[in-house]
């Protein structure tokens, strides 16, 4: 692992660093700084033995409160990051992610000329080539882009998506540190890997990397519109090719308001609520089991809505995958929990690689039981889909279960779908809507042409083993009659330990030579006074030798100090 020095010299990010720790020591995260051994980072008069002592036990709100501020104080990646973990309650105390759930993705927009600058040079050709028209503002402004109206030269309604200037550079450069920080904190903080920062910093880059490619999200939304191009009621925004690339996205515009606005406004006879509620589970439903790629952020500001029941979704930079091993397994998974069948459910979690060290199937069974039995026959008006999804994480974070990304993507998207459908229709039952695919896929993967397919790859891989084994174990006997045989030992934190001995030797040292300068000084000055070295009288030099212990002892109680460590 890398000092933070290493570090540092690596990308370039000394400031940064600096202000990372300063922010943590002043929100009460002082003991953090020090364990990761960022103090030389933090000025004198925030140090102090309160300031980087761990705090008292607080409640989750406090800790949650503080942990916004310095997302907030660090900027746009930090929020990302804090936003993930407002989503992951199956890792995150949920009164922590309550309070992190208010940060917004929202900053000043960017001077519109630099907007300019940008289209032109990601489009090849100037603007008024592009467009007959084009906003003078954005109309909204997040961390990664700004969004402006425009007119294409057909005429057309157009929706042009600019990303930041150097916004992917300093992501980077936040993301470089990130992984160090999450890093050192599951080396020397134990306590701290329950909570998995290596996994949620991985997620964040994943995320941000995807939407950093505005050709990525392009693509997405290209797909699933081709998918419901035939669909009645169902739209998605068309990409305009000819003028997106990388940092642009230009799609059509399309016609309706927020269904956030819709369900503010209580009813409208000029809106089927029931009917829109049911194509957007069906739209939703259908990208996850059909496609295996879905709109992963189904809040209502992503859906538009025009009377009668016409449904739109936009904003695809958000988009969850379902492989077709994780899809194999959702299948169980539902299927046992729906049968009652929790240890078949236990057995797929284990499969799917979720079960901690420290997890005990036969607890983890019965919470899960305890669970279903608490909503069975609860009528649909009176189930809370976010209620639900906060128990069931709540339940896998007590059992040390680390539900995978995209699965624990699909749940809250599954979630956010399940509490808007009820808002539209307190009737609508995403369940009902969901078990006939969910049968059908049972059918499928148990069907005897799924079954001839298994079994042929089966015995593929079989082949393979006992193709390899013979040689692989000739190759292992030989390396053991030739004594090259090797057994790697790590050992944790080894690497700090080291660190902090070749310190302690060094100050030792250090102190050593003080002390011998000291009792040099002493005996010189016990001699006569009319003793001269090179024509200078050995008072004096005994006078220089204090001064010079004074000053090297100074030197040391200030690097003693400035690591933190008085006791």
């Amino acid at each position: 692992m890398m000092t933070p020095i290493q570090l540092t010299r690596s990308v370039r990010s000394l400031n940064r660093l600096r202000l990372i720790a300063q922010v943590l020591t002043r929100h009460g995260f002082g003991f953090i700084v020090a364990q990761i051994n960022l103090t030389r980072f933090v000025p004198v008069w925030m140090l102090g033995r309160k300031a980087m002592a761990e705090p008292p036990q607080q409640g989750g709100s406090e800790m949650g409160r503080r942990l916004a501020q310095v997302c907030t104080e660090l900027g746009p990646t930090f929020v990302k990051l804090g936003q993930i973990m407002s989503t992951r309650l199956d890792l995150v105390p949920p009164e922590v992610a309550i309070e992190l759930r208010s940060l917004q993705d929202e900053v000043p927009p960017f001077d519109s000329s630099v907007a300019m600058d940008i289209i032109e040079r990601e489009l090849s050709r100037p603007v008024s080539e592009c467009f007959s028209s084009i906003g003078d503002e954005p109309i909204a402004s997040a961390s990664i882009g700004q969004v402006y109206r425009a007119k294409g030269l057909d005429g057309a309604n157009l929706i042009v998506k600019v990303q930041r200037p150097d916004v992917a550079e300093v992501i980077r450069l936040d993301m470089h540190l990130l992984a160090w920080l999450a890093e050192s904190l599951e080396g020397v903080m134990p306590e701290l890997r329950m909570y998995h920062p290596t996994m949620l910093v991985d997620e964040l880059d994943r995320m941000l990397t995807r939407e950093l490619d505005y050709i990525n999200e392009a693509a997405t939304t290209q797909r699933i519109g081709h998918a419901f191009r035939n669909r009645q009621g169902v739209r998605v925004p068309e990409v305009v090719w000819s003028l997106s690339g990388p940092r642009v996205l230009t799609m059509h515009a399309i016609a309706g308001r927020n269904l956030d606005v819709v369900l503010a406004e209580g009813d409208d006879s000029l809106i089927n609520r029931p009917l829109i509620g049911k194509r957007l589970i069906d739209c939703y439903l259908e990208q996850i089991f059909e496609l295996g790629v879905f709109h992963a952020d189904p809040h209502p500001g992503n859906i538009l809505v025009e009377p009668p029941a016409s449904v739109a979704l936009i904003d695809f930079g958000q988009v969850g995958t379902i492989t077709q091993s994780l899809m194999d397994d959702l299948v169980v998974l539902i299927y046992a929990c729906a049968n009652n069948e929790f240890d078949a459910a236990v057995d797929t979690l284990a499969d799917m690689g979720a079960l901690g060290e420290h997890t005990d199937r036969r607890n983890l069974c019965r919470s899960l039981q305890e669970m279903a039995h608490k909503y069975a026959g609860l009528p649909v008006k009176r189930l809370d889909f976010s209620t639900l999804f906060a128990e069931f994480s709540d339940v896998m974070r007590r059992h040390d279960v680390v539900v995978p990304r995209d699965l624990a993507g699909l749940i809250k998207a599954l979630s956010t779908l399940g509490v808007v459908a009820t808002k539209l229709s307190p009737d609508l039952n995403l369940l009902e809507h969901m078990t006939p695919r969910i049968k059908r896929l049972l059918t499928e993967r148990i069907s005897p042409a799924q079954i001839a397919r298994s079994s042929v790859r089966l015995g593929w891989d079989v082949l393979s083993i006992l193709r390899r084994a013979p040689g692989q174990i000739r190759e292992t006997l030989r390396r053991m009659s030739t004594g090259r045989i090797e057994i790697n030992v790590r050992h944790e934190n080894i690497e700090r330990l080291i660190r902090e001995i070749d310190r302690s030797g060094n100050r030792l040292a250090f102190a050593v030579v003080i002390a011998a300068i000291i009792i040099g000084s002493s005996v010189v000055l016990g001699v006569g006074s009319d003793t001269t070295v090179l024509g200078i009288e050995v008072r004096y030099i005994g006078v220089a030798g204090f001064l010079m212990a004074g000053v090297l002892g100074l030197g040391l109680g200030w690097a003693i100090f400035r690591s933190g460590r008085l006791h």
